[in-house]
């Protein structure tokens, strides 16, 4: 007979020695490696909302060595700030919707309007979040495009976070269309995550040096 308990605490095990060694890595990076990285994918992530053009997008605020970098909300939000020429003179591109996550007591994701630098406040575990009105746990399911945190992603989608569970949630409820993910470090994308039930697959990954790719068999 299996002994799933025995499988589940090997794989928490597994994940929390990745997990140290991930963050050590994020720690032992300089401010100039940081700072170039967090361009490079910022370049790739708004390349690719401009491809699809969402109107309504969740992210967050990256903190310390976060891939993305701390300026990631407000590159969203002007990321159709000067949009290519249409054929009407009258009309152009407007600014998405940018949704901003602000963590909850139990650990789950409420989500607010992100409207500028001077609507994030300090929240809870050091995080910025919005200060406007809470739109629910649900509001991410109105989320077309979807970037998430994370601190690995493997050939199957599968992504590590940093253990509290808020993005396995929050993930739950992204529409099945929504377009999800990821922002990595170079080096964060592995053969393999140890998976547990709940745990939550992304779309797709962004790191610095290799771009925008979408895990091979992450539908399997």
């Amino acid at each position: 007979m299996p002994d799933f308990a025995s499988d589940a605490e090997s794989s928490r095990a597994a994940k929390v020695a990745l997990r140290t060694r991930l963050l050590a890595a994020r720690r032992s990076k300089s401010p100039e490696n940081l700072s170039s990285a967090a361009l490079a994918t910022r370049s790739t992530l708004l390349t690719a909302i401009r491809t699809q053009s969402p109107t309504v997008i969740a992210a967050y605020v990256p903190l310390g060595p976060e891939p993305g970098g701390p300026e990631l909300p407000e590159a969203l939000r002007s990321v159709y700030a000067a949009p290519a020429p249409l054929p009407d003179p009258f009309h152009s591109v407007p600014s998405p919707v940018i949704l901003l996550p602000v963590l909850l007591p139990d650990g789950d994701l409420d989500w607010a309007l992100y409207e500028g630098p001077s609507s994030l406040q300090p929240g809870a575990r050091g995080l910025l979040e919005p200060i406007g009105r809470r739109l629910g746990v649900a509001a991410v399911s109105e989320a077309s495009f979807v970037v998430v945190p994370a601190l690995a992603v493997d050939r199957r989608g599968v992504r590590m976070g940093r253990g509290g569970g808020s993005y396995d949630r929050a993930l739950a409820r992204v529409a099945p269309t929504a377009f999800t993910v990821a922002l990595l470090h170079d080096g964060e994308r592995v053969d393999t995550v140890p998976a547990e039930l709940h745990d939550r697959r992304v779309g797709a990954t962004i790191t610095p040096t290799e771009g925008l790719s979408a895990p091979p068999d992450w539908t399997k």
